[in-house]
């Protein structure tokens, strides 16, 4: 599959809730402020136990009884009584895995110089391999030296600024990685603004396609 084409089966619900239809499954990456409940989730990831990430009524909405979560070990505590005997399978940071027979990579996501996202805390983004392409969905992040050395077909990067990259950061690493298409997220609501979009957009490289999911 083309990184166009995957482009159209790529969803952001609102703020970094991302749905993605592909190889015959339907998976989340923190789903949060949905407007309905299609309980269609054969996968869901988590990224951190932060509110706009781990939403447990967001995550009623869409789960199955057969649904498989994908976490950090550190968010288990807190997610706990929310996923209840849904198989799980640990997300470790810099460690590849695989939910569903679908392989991932975890990446460290976090915040070098700033509180809100410790590196202890063992927080993680994911790679994702979908379509044979590898689909990187970066979670709550600055442009750390994991993400830096990450090679990725598509991007969904945030831009919003305070607790990640702001649009200036974001557009650095999109041209250092290099996909084929970047999608920002984490702007405009909890975060940053709409106009951060134009502020993304206009840094990043002309070969690289932007594209507005929000």
């Amino acid at each position: 599959m083309t990184p166009e084409t995957m482009l159209s089966k790529i969803q952001v619900n609102a703020h970094s809730s991302v749905r993605i239809e592909a190889e015959g499954r339907i998976l989340y990456v923190d789903p949060f402020a949905l407007q309905n409940a299609p309980r269609d989730a054969d996968l869901i990831f988590l990224t951190h136990e932060h509110f706009d990430h781990f939403s447990p009524e967001d995550i009623a909405r869409v789960e199955k009884e057969d649904t498989v979560f994908v976490q950090p070990d550190s968010i288990r505590e807190k997610t706990a009584p929310v996923i209840g005997n849904h198989r799980l399978v640990t997300a470790e940071p810099g460690r590849e895995g695989e939910a569903l027979g679908l392989r991932f990579e975890a990446v460290a996501a976090y915040n070098p110089a700033k509180p809100f996202h410790p590196r202890e805390k063992g927080w993680v983004g994911y790679l994702l391999c979908l379509e044979g392409l590898r689909i990187y969905v970066a979670g709550d992040t600055d442009a750390t030296p994991e993400a830096r050395s990450l090679r990725c077909d598509i991007a969904l990067l945030p831009i919003g600024g305070k607790y990640t990259m702001n649009p200036h950061e974001a557009a650095a690493l999109a041209n250092r990685i290099r996909p084929a298409a970047v999608i920002p997220i984490h702007y405009g609501s909890v975060a940053g603004s709409p106009e951060d979009y134009e502020r993304f957009a206009a840094q990043v490289d002309p070969d690289i396609r932007v594209v507005k999911k929000i």
